[in-house]
């Protein structure tokens, strides 16, 4: 029942009529600050997964094992929403009937699925796609394999950036037609191919990455994006946090005279601390 909350959230953004911007998630810790801060969903990409669960770049290598852990220890955190890139469902359509049971058993309120060929072909330096036919078939898979209802799954293409728009519309309709329950674009880098997209489909849109001129939340939302990604730039924070501490650790530095550490405070609230000491008095019977 509760997984079952968190998806209809999802749900309600995607139906309604205004553009939101999640939070980037990674782990148990992240995903707290999320909530706290009062973003209505986290977001969990395919390359960030590898990064905090791997140290690896975003070649395919994370396994949906790994993945689906990391996404059960953030469901366990927190009650914040969780979309979820699960790339290409690691491997064939009956391999994303097997993703998403597992992603779905892990808490996630939605995933995407992808139709970019992964892992990358011998001899192939390019990006490339999978067929049509076959990115129709790993969509039926998908929601062949769902068993909440209410759990979101998206359809997502690279066309744009990899073939051209034409082919991008084609297999968002094609998607669209099978029933999922909204589209996801990425390589998308003007006013007119998003607004060629929105004319050519009704589903609800997520904009994966987007130039400047259109970040506005209004006119995305009048587009039909419920959702634009921001990158993952709490992780990239994180990662430049910790080089920087070790680095004057290693250098010397008085652990006292460290800059930018979380205060004992800001520690605590993440952690959940109050919460943990009240179970510990009324379980425990430990005094405060």
């Amino acid at each position: 029942m509760a997984f079952r909350k968190r998806r209809e959230a999802l749900r309600s953004i995607l139906n309604g009529s205004t553009c939101i911007r999640p939070g980037s998630v990674y782990d148990a810790t992240s995903i707290r600050i999320a909530e706290d801060l009062g973003f209505e969903l986290g977001m969990f990409g395919g390359s960030v997964a590898s990064l905090a669960v791997l140290g690896d770049p975003d070649v395919a290598l994370i396994t949906l094992t790994e993945f689906a852990e990391q996404i059960r220890r953030m469901s366990r955190a927190s009650p914040l929403p969780i979309l979820v890139d699960a790339d290409h469902g690691y491997g064939n359509a009956l391999n994303v009937r097997r993703t998403v049971q597992e992603v779905e058993a892990a808490g996630a309120a939605g995933l995407t699925i992808e139709d970019t060929l992964l892992p990358q072909a011998f001899g192939q330096a390019k990006t490339q796609l999978i067929s049509l036919e076959e990115g129709v078939g790993k969509m039926k898979a998908a929601l062949d394999g769902r068993s909440d209802p209410s759990l979101v799954i998206l359809g997502r293409t690279g066309a744009v950036s990899i073939t051209d728009l034409d082919d991008a519309i084609a297999r968002a309709r094609a998607y669209q037609a099978v029933g999922v329950d909204g589209l996801f674009f990425t390589g998308i880098k003007s006013r007119d191919e998003l607004e060629a997209i929105s004319a050519a489909t009704t589903l609800p849109i997520v904009l994966g990455g987007a130039p400047e001129e259109m970040t506005a939340l209004d006119y995305l939302a009048s587009q039909r994006v419920r959702i634009a990604l921001q990158g993952h730039a709490p992780f990239a924070a994180a990662t430049h946090a910790v080089y920087e501490t070790l680095k004057a650790l290693r250098e010397g530095t008085s652990p006292k005279n460290l800059k930018g550490i979380a205060t004992s405070e800001l520690t605590s609230r993440v952690m959940r601390e109050a919460e943990t000491r009240a179970r510990s008095g009324e379980f425990l019977g430990l005094k405060k």
